[in-house]
């Protein structure tokens, strides 16, 4: 039986419980479709020894640093107990050491303020990441040497990935089993856990954006309504009519509320769509392109090597596998 990938959390003084609990919720979610499991998740602190959260309470784990050289994969989620870090940018000595177990090679990810401790250790320079918005100047201040980018919800640099605040983790780690896994597991695990399946790591935060009032019309109605009709050509004035908007405020609102212009989001739906036509059906290419509204194979083609680098044909190689039961 091959070995399950283990992913180890660690957790460091004030560690936020939230995040802290999001690799186990998702990744202990992941199964084949016999109930085989396809993650292993355990839990470290940099001294073995139980850490206090910044939720009024303590916990104890049964691993120590020692399960860092031993992972697949290390997920850094948000302390709120690392003062000096925050300050100086430097790491204590004990977790310095811990990460330093790291075996080369090893998969990376940052929720939130994790990017800080990762940043600190040096493996982020030169390298692009994000982090929550609102700690997003000091990141730059104390890191200049990393490419931040404040405005997505998260960033796969390949084994080096690093995720926006709280929900944004639960992004990244779906994305991550996407990537490993297919869409179709992705989608089973996110049902289970009651998510939305996928969010497009180049989405924009929430950034001090204001809430439409209740009275305010939005274009969330409208988007359900395309992504419905995603096979035919869909106008700007079209979507403008539905949401009952002239073409200035949907679009001006559209972006608001979804980060992205129509357009953007239109293309992002239906290369997402096609993906999924790939990895869970037999369809030929050309006829994935006309149900994802591209047209043709070939305009399919230049927009999946755009979106992620690779043809339709070779994303099925990777991604059409049957399940293993």
């Amino acid at each position: 039986m091959t070995s399950l990938h283990r992913v180890v959390v660690l957790a460091a003084e004030g560690v936020v419980p939230f995040e802290l609990g999001i690799p186990a919720r998702i990744f202990g979610a992941c199964e084949y479709a016999a109930g085989t499991p396809l993650y292993e998740v355990l839990v470290c602190t940099p001294s073995g020894g139980p850490v206090h959260t910044d939720a009024g309470f303590s916990i104890a784990v049964d691993h120590g640093p020692e399960a860092l050289a031993t992972a697949d994969t290390v997920i850094v989620p948000p302390s709120h107990g690392l003062g000096a870090l925050y300050e100086d940018g430097r790491l204590d000595e004990e977790l310095a050491s811990a990460l330093a177990r790291i075996r080369p090679g090893t998969r990376i990810v940052s929720i939130c303020t994790g990017a800080f401790v990762v940043a600190a250790a040096g493996l982020l320079d030169d390298r692009p990441a994000t982090t929550h918005w609102n700690e997003a100047t000091n990141f730059k201040r104390l890191f200049p040497q990393v490419r931040v980018d404040e405005e997505v919800l998260f960033v796969d640099d390949g084994d080096m990935l690093s995720s926006a605040g709280a929900a944004a983790g639960v992004d990244l780690c779906l994305h991550l089993v996407r990537r490993d896994h297919g869409s179709a597991i992705a989608n089973r695990v996110a049902r289970i856990c009651v998510v939305p399946p996928w969010r497009d790591g180049g989405q924009a935060q929430y950034i001090e954006r204001p809430v439409p009032a209740p009275s305010t019309a939005t274009t969330a109605a409208t988007r359900a309504w395309a992504l419905e009709r995603l096979e035919r050509p869909l106008t700007l004035g079209e979507l403008a009519a539905h949401a009952r908007m002239s073409v200035r405020t949907f679009t001006r609102r559209f972006r608001d509320e979804a980060g992205v212009t129509p357009g953007q989001w239109l293309t992002a739906q239906r290369v997402e769509l096609a993906k999924q036509l790939l990895e869970t059906s037999d369809l030929p290419i050309d006829h994935i392109a006309d149900r994802a509204g591209f047209g043709s194979a070939n305009s399919l083609r230049q927009h999946l090597r755009t979106a992620i680098g690779v043809s339709p044909a070779a994303y099925r190689r990777t991604f059409h596998t049957a399940e293993v039961g």
